[in-house]
This record gives C-alpha cells, structure tokens and sequence, in this order.
C-alpha cells in the first residue's frame, strides 16, 4: 500500500484519537486535517444510511482545500439500538440511561467512510454487531464517571473498561466498533488509488 501511496497525500478528517491511532496501525504515511462540521443529519435516515450521510458531509466540509495529490478520509461511527441511533451523550444522566439500554442486549454498530479526491468520490459502511452483559448501576456509574464517554457513540468505548469487562460477544470487525474499519478501509483505498489512476493514464 505505501508503495501506492506514493504519489498521494493520505489525509484523516477526524479529530478522534482513535482513529489516529488506527490509521497509524495500519502503517499508512498520513496527516490530520480539523474539521468543524454540524453533525446532524435527516431523520428519516436509518443505521448504515446516517453514518454515510455524515462520513460525506465531513467529506463535503474539506472539499475545496483538497489538491488532486491527496486523498481525505472521513468517517462516523453511531450506535443502532432498537431502531434508534444512540449518538454521543449530552450528559452524565445521558451516558446512564443509554447503558441501561444496552445492558443485556445486542446492538450494531455502523461506521461510514467516505474517500475524495478531486476525481472521484466513494463511500462505504461496515456493521459489527456487539452484545453486552448485565450492566449494574454500580457498573455503569462507575464507567461514566471514571471514563467520561462523552464523546462516544453510545456512550461506551469498546476499547475502554466497560467493554473490556463486559462485551462477551461481537459478530463483525473490532475496529469498526473502535471507530475505523481498517480492514475493509485497505481494500477500499487500494481499489479507490487504483481506480484514480486509471483515469490519470
């Protein structure tokens, strides 16, 4: 892949360290771009169709600054429950009741991932399906005020305590549930480079 990647620039639009961290586990030169984006979306949108919704329209925002010498990816990861997106908590009391939704139940997760370069777009979706245990308010309690998931879809990092202890079965891509779905994303940016340079020759 790096090999591929050299006549471009690979630019992550995500503020999250997660998804740096597995950018940079997938041994891919790359750079961090900001972005400000409101991420609300319509409702009548469902699972895989709000998290691509958002991966483009972050996609959209750094649009204009791109060369035809980078490629940007965005992604959104949400958390789907009983036909609902469980989207990052407002507050502590938000965390809560949104783990006691969760608690002894499956749910999925949804990640879309956007790829632009000045000659083509595309987007994708991966879903992993999570399931947790029995979470006690002690359990829960202890995990939000401890870890702070304010900044989580559904309120819990897969990564962090709550699913270290307390997720026993997954039917997916781990990294998806973590924010990137780094398999699947290989596959994709090596077809997208070599669909880019096609129409370059």
């Amino acid at each position: 892949m790096k090999s591929m990647l050299k006549d471009y620039q690979l630019l992550l639009g995500s503020a999250s360290p997660r998804r740096h961290e597995l950018i940079y586990l997938m041994n891919l030169p790359y750079r961090i771009v900001k972005m400000r984006v409101d991420e609300s979306y319509p409702l009548h949108l469902k699972g895989a169709d709000i998290a691509e919704y958002l991966s483009r329209k972050k996609s959209m925002v750094y649009f204009k600054n791109l060369t035809d010498k980078e490629i940007l990816v965005t992604a959104d990861t949400i958390v789907w429950h009983k036909d609902e997106a469980l989207e990052k908590p407002e507050s502590r009391q938000n965390a809560i009741e949104m783990l006691h939704r969760l608690s002894n139940d499956w749910h999925q997760v949804f990640t879309g991932v956007t790829l632009a370069h000045l000659s083509l777009q595309t987007t994708f979706s991966v879903c992993t399906e999570v399931y947790f245990e029995t979470l006690t308010d002690e359990e829960i309690e202890f995990y939000v005020d401890d870890y702070r998931p304010f900044d989580k879809a559904g309120a819990y990092g897969m990564q962090e305590w709550l699913g270290v202890v307390k997720v026993s079965k997954i039917k997916g891509s781990y990294t998806n549930v973590v924010g990137l779905p780094t398999a699947e994303l290989y596959i994709q940016l090596r077809n997208f480079i070599r669909s880019i340079d096609s129409e370059n020759d």
